[in-house]
């Protein structure tokens, strides 16, 4: 522990003694390495925050949704740091005013590609940053080109969705104008060729519509027409069942009325439910059933005394006007079966007659029909994306609010330039430490008796100290006090750019 400790005090010694060469190599390592380091260009960064508000209750009514929105946010967004747009900030900023050629332009272009990032926070939320650090600029014009850089993307970012995509928009709409154009003329065509075969064959003149498929109405007509005549020969059943069970007249005594005037009364009623389709178990019509009877049994318990000649039913009038109605309906049902049958067997014949002419109405028909459906379709698709289009010009694709604007940054992002100056001013302290201990190495000099002996393994009787005249002494104290004169110089020089650099930061406006 002892030699070590001797060791050490030895090599502190050592460099003391060359603490000259020490201080020399320290001044040069700082001085070379401070000036590397004000070479080194500030950074100076600008953010921004934009909020994209989606929901629009006017575009989503048009059928622009949410997703179709987003998409072309997100296409925006990919397209802020195209070539096209970043050459629209370049020329828009100072970045532009030194540059006339292509390839210059080429070089801008791909610097500030780096030096712009676009962060999406959220689905909805952009943060948008831009740096600069070019050597043509001061500091405080490059804290403001990198504000200008920030502010000029989110004007292109609301120019570009205030535009949606309108000159994609329009090129569709000419697309499809044309398309349209081309199919009308294709339409007309089919329906000249459509309107001379009618003319010189006006019995397959039908309004356009094919044989088949007027063949196919005739038979759902056919279907629809047996149904119904079924229900209507039900109707007239039950009718006449009524109508059978009812008298024609009824006996009254004296005059009109009485017991037997309110049995016509009720037998009228009830045949009256009956036509109106109430069943048997309807409270109603059993009430109705139970006062005939109660009636019949009072006019027996009368007897017969007084009877006068019998007079009209009523019930059976009304049931007789019912069951006309009624059969006229079935009448006019089975005419108009009759009319599809004859209208079926017409078109089978004609089929069978003239095949190929019959043919030739089918797909003159079909491409009139396929033609006018994709018109239709296009036409309908066209008037949709104008709407579209329309809405997007007048309220873009989205709300654009800006959350956090671009402001002028006071301080630069990057070099750390103080730690810079301190890492710089330690090394070269240890390279100077460094220097004059290697120079101590390499000199066949001993400090210590102990290390001598050591060495060369031969003992050593002792050791002659240094005496210094007093001329000596006070050349080597004032040697002393120019060394750490010199030592506080290059600590002082420290200081000097430490201040230069706050005070240079406090400058920016």
């Amino acid at each position: 522990m002892n030699t070590l400790l001797e060791d050490f005090r030895a090599t502190l010694h050592s460099i003391w003694q060359r603490r000259w060469l020490a201080l020399a190599v320290a001044w040069v390592v700082c001085v070379l390495g401070w000036l590397g380091v004000s070479m080194v260009p500030n950074t100076y960064e600008s953010r921004a925050r934009i909020f994209v508000q989606l929901y629009d209750p006017l575009a989503t009514q048009v059928g622009i949704n949410d997703t179709d929105r987003k998409a072309a946010i997100d296409k925006v967004r990919d397209s802020l740091t195209g070539t096209l747009n970043l050459e629209r900030v370049i020329r828009s900023t100072r970045l532009g005013e030194s540059i006339t050629t292509r390839k210059q332009m080429d070089g801008a272009v791909a610097g500030l590609g780096k030096a712009i990032k676009i962060n999406a926070d959220q689905d909805n939320l952009f943060t948008i940053t831009a740096r600069s650090a070019s050597m043509r600029y001061s500091d405080g014009e490059n804290a403001r080109l990198s504000r200008d850089i920030v502010q000029k993307l989110i004007d292109i970012f609301r120019e570009e969705n205030q535009n949606g995509g309108q000159g994609e928009m329009k090129q569709t709409l000419q697309f499809l104008d044309q398309q349209l154009a081309n199919r009308q003329g294709e339409l007309q065509a089919a329906e000249q060729r459509r309107l001379a075969f009618e003319s010189q064959h006006p019995e397959l003149a039908q309004g356009g519509v094919s044989l088949i498929q007027r063949l196919e109405q005739s038979r759902a007509s056919i279907r629809g027409l047996d149904a119904d005549i079924a229900a209507a020969q039900s109707s007239l059943a039950a009718i006449n069942a009524q109508v059978a069970s009812t008298p024609q007249t009824v006996a009254v005594s004296g005059p009109t009325g009485g017991l037997r005037g309110q049995l016509a009364q009720v037998q009228s009623d009830l045949a009256m439910m009956r036509a109106r389709g109430l069943t048997e178990n309807h409270p109603d019509v059993i009430t109705a059933r139970n006062q005939i009877v109660s009636l019949r049994q009072q006019i027996k318990a009368e007897g017969n005394s007084g009877v006068a000649s019998g007079t009209p039913n009523p019930a059976y009038s009304s049931l007789e006007s019912i069951r006309a109605e009624r059969q006229a309906n079935l009448q006019s049902l089975q005419a108009r079966r009759a009319a599809s049958e004859q209208e079926i067997a017409q078109i089978t014949s004609q089929q069978f007659t003239n095949p190929e002419l019959m043919q030739e109405a089918q797909n003159i028909s079909r491409d009139y029909d396929v033609l006018k459906s994709q018109y239709d379709k296009m036409l309908t698709d066209r008037e949709n994306l104008r709407l579209k289009g329309q809405v997007v010009s007048a309220r873009g694709t989205a709300k654009v609010d800006v959350l956090d604007p671009p402001v002028l940054p006071r301080a630069p992002t990057a070099p750390n330039r103080p730690l810079l100056l301190l890492i710089v001013l330690a090394g070269g302290i240890v390279a100077g430490i460094g220097v004059a201990f290697a120079a101590g190495e390499l000199q066949s000099s001993f400090s210590t008796t102990s290390k001598l002996e050591r060495s060369t393994g031969l003992p050593v009787l002792g050791a002659i100290s240094q005496t210094l005249t007093a001329e000596g002494a006070a050349t080597k104290a004032r040697r002393t006090r120019n060394f750490y004169a010199a030592s506080a110089a290059l600590g002082g020089v420290f200081a000097l750019l430490l201040a230069m650099e706050f005070i240079q930061r406090g400058t920016i406006a």
